[in-house]
Order: C-alpha cells, then structure tokens, then sequence
C-alpha cells in the first residue's frame, strides 16, 4: 500500500528526522546502517540526487549533519569494528534484493 503524502507534511516530517538525527549525535551512522540501510550520508545523498544537482552532495549532507560531515564525523564518530562493518554490508545486500524486489 502507498500512502500519498502532502509536500509540506512530507517536508515536515523530513526535518524532524533531521532534528532527531542531529541530536542523536550517538547513534552512529555505521550502525544506523547496520539496522536500518540507511545513515545520515545516505540521507543527504538523497537530498543531493532529489535536487537533480542544484545542492552539493557536500552541502547536502552537511544540511543533514547540522556542520559539515567530515567535522561530524570528527567529534561523533567512533572506528567501525568488524562486526559493525559485516551488519551494514547484509543490511546493504538487503537494500539490493528489496530493491530489486519492487522492480
């Protein structure tokens, strides 16, 4: 089933999650993608791709972030260990076989 979602309550909604994704600064992104398929990255990447250009992928994620990425990462982010790395690579085959799913 999909649900048609007005702009402005879809826009609404986009930015809460960023809020939310701003003040979580403890969920890493490694096992945002281990659980979900999905980071704060991959969000601005989405960002980037939706505006066909018009935003940098840079400025996209840095929107997404609240700072730039690469100072993001700096203060927040911890070395992913290898399990971290071995989760978000099934999440990620996941990603490709729903994908591929729906196709």
């Amino acid at each position: 089933m999909t649900l048609d979602i007005e702009d402005r309550l879809a826009a609404a909604a986009f930015r809460r999650l960023v809020e939310h994704l701003q003040m979580r600064s403890d969920a890493q992104n490694i096992d945002l993608m281990g659980l979900a398929g999905f980071c704060r990255n991959c969000l601005g990447d989405w960002v980037h791709e939706a505006s066909d250009g018009a935003i940098s992928k840079e400025a996209a994620r840095e929107a997404v972030h609240g700072m730039p990425a690469a100072e993001w990462k700096a203060q927040h982010q911890s070395p992913a260990t290898q399990e971290q790395l071995a989760r978000m690579e099934e999440s990620l085959a996941l990603n490709a076989k729903l994908r591929a799913e729906r196709s």
